[in-house]
């Protein structure tokens, strides 16, 4: 009779803990899930970069030869100039998974890694001891603020290589908060990352910051703990096909004039739009607000990373995403001392359930409309478009506008060569591209298109359609002819 009495005993203790299981996690299931929905609501954007096309091509170049190309493969302008490609294992990964799942793949990749940076925010969050409200709310808002999808194309929850840096980023900054030990299997993380996106010295700045804090507060013990993981950090990096030319190609895009070009480099204030960026600038005069009315709440490394990325996402648009993901954990502090007394009682672990439910609901609803909708490359080009290129000018010395030019190599593979693409400095000599953004003004400027034209022997022109004073320009006054009118561009050619 013992034997039965035992069994019984095993399974009530398994139907309390499964239970209790699963109401440690219902703040993070319901927070997963509304992210994630709200991202596959947004699908077609998370494929909308404008490299992914050259970042498929490169993984297939790289998977049929066995090793990553010293010069680009694909253009006719880019000459002995090295490419340092940073990204060439995501490359490869994103090749993988398109050859056997398609935009698909790519797409629940991407909605994964989402998930995993909120499931990890909001085990930061709830480890400071707030509240599971608070650390809800400002989780929420950081989830839904940092992809950026109202500032397109300058997204960064995207199919593309920098939400690596998102998702590692935050597995930093959670692990050096926590201060255990295992912030020496960080090197083993930098490993990846140093392979997958040039983003990786964001790892060694928060190690750093981490590091000097400790140093100055006279924490031997962090500080010892910090510099081995750097250490090996910085050590993870050199391991990589290009070796330390690695921190060329970085150098080469980072402090560049290309960047005054681009526009994720661009001031905060030039990405506004009205009125998807209110949220973002209420959240922003949220946190200020919070952050003066009491400045001793939190932790001082914290504060740091958030406020210096709020002023670096003010200068350049691109930090702004680490603003929201850094400050979450500031946030959580505050909102727990401004809200009910009764939202801290731990009893209320069955409503996060009902509300985990809820958005699980939700996001299998996103999961349905995300599948009968159509995935789509992003719309620069239409097939159509490409197909007249390639059956009428397959020779051509093309001059293709900046933002066709990922979308041109996955389609074309090189056929005919193109002049320039969002690889920028890390594929082509600056020359030519100081040469390019002569062009790209809205304005024609009439001896800087001459020289170009002459210079580069250029015999085609592929270049968006809406531009008007183009073809003024180049039917008007050079005698071109408009060859092509399609949905997306118009291509002229020399007769």
């Amino acid at each position: 009779m013992t034997q039965p009495d035992s069994l019984l005993e095993t399974a009530a203790i398994n139907d309390v803990r499964v239970p209790a299981l699963l109401r440690q996690y219902a703040v993070h299931g319901f927070l997963v899930a509304l992210a994630c929905a709200y991202y596959l609501l947004n699908a077609q954007i998370l494929l909308g970069h404008y490299d992914l096309g050259w970042h498929l091509a490169a993984g297939d170049w790289i998977r049929d030869h066995g090793r990553l190309p010293l010069h680009d493969p694909w253009s006719f302008t880019a000459g002995d100039k090295p490419w340092l490609n940073l990204s060439w294992l995501w490359d490869v990964l994103a090749s993988v998974i398109f050859q056997h799942a398609g935009l698909g793949g790519l797409l629940s990749l991407t909605v994964i890694c989402g998930g995993a940076i909120t499931f990890y925010l909001a085990s930061i969050c709830l480890r400071t001891g707030a509240s599971a409200a608070a650390a809800c709310i400002a989780v929420l808002f950081a989830s839904l603020l940092y992809p950026a999808f109202s500032a397109f194309p300058n997204i960064y929850l995207a199919a593309a290589p920098n939400m690596a840096t998102m998702l590692f980023a935050v597995l930093f900054y959670g692990e050096c908060l926590g201060r255990t030990k295992r912030v020496l299997l960080l090197p083993l993380v930098m490993l990846a990352w140093a392979n997958l996106h040039g983003g990786f010295l964001l790892g060694l700045f928060i190690l750093g910051v981490f590091g000097g804090l400790a140093l100055r507060k006279r924490d031997w013990a962090g500080f010892s703990l910090y510099g081995l993981a750097t250490a090996g950090s910085l050590a993870a990096t050199l391991i990589n096909p290009l070796g330390w030319h690695i921190y060329q190609g970085v150098t080469s895009t980072m402090g560049n004039f290309v960047q005054a070009q681009i526009t994720e480099w661009w001031p905060y204030y030039r990405n506004i739009t009205m009125p998807g960026s209110l949220p973002g600038m209420a959240y922003m005069l949220a946190f200020v607000a919070l952050e003066l009315r009491d400045r001793r709440l939190g932790v001082l490394e914290a504060r740091l990373l958030s406020w210096l990325f709020l002023v670096l996402g003010l200068y350049q648009f691109r930090y702004m995403a680490f603003f929201f993901l850094f400050s979450a954990v500031l946030m959580t502090l505050h909102l727990d001392r401004l809200l009910s007394p009764g939202l801290r009682d731990p009893r209320i672990g069955r409503s996060w359930l009902a509300a985990a439910t809820l958005a699980v609901s939700a996001l299998s609803l996103a999961c349905w409309r995300a599948a009968a909708s159509p995935l789509e490359l992003p719309q620069m080009l239409s097939r159509q478009d490409v197909r007249y290129l390639q059956s009428h000018f397959p020779h051509a010395r093309l001059l293709n506008h900046w933002n066709y030019g990922g979308i041109l190599i996955f389609y074309t593979r090189g056929t005919p060569p193109l002049f320039v693409d969002g690889r920028a400095a890390t594929a082509y000599p600056d020359a030519l591209l100081h040469d390019y953004f002569q062009l790209s003004q809205p304005e024609v400027d009439e001896a800087a298109w001459n020289r170009v034209l002459a210079k580069y022997r250029i015999d085609t022109v592929l270049w968006v359609k809406a531009h008007d004073a183009l073809r003024r320009y180049l039917v008007g006054r050079k005698g071109w002819k408009e060859a092509y009118d399609g949905q997306y561009a118009s291509i002229y050619f020399k007769p």
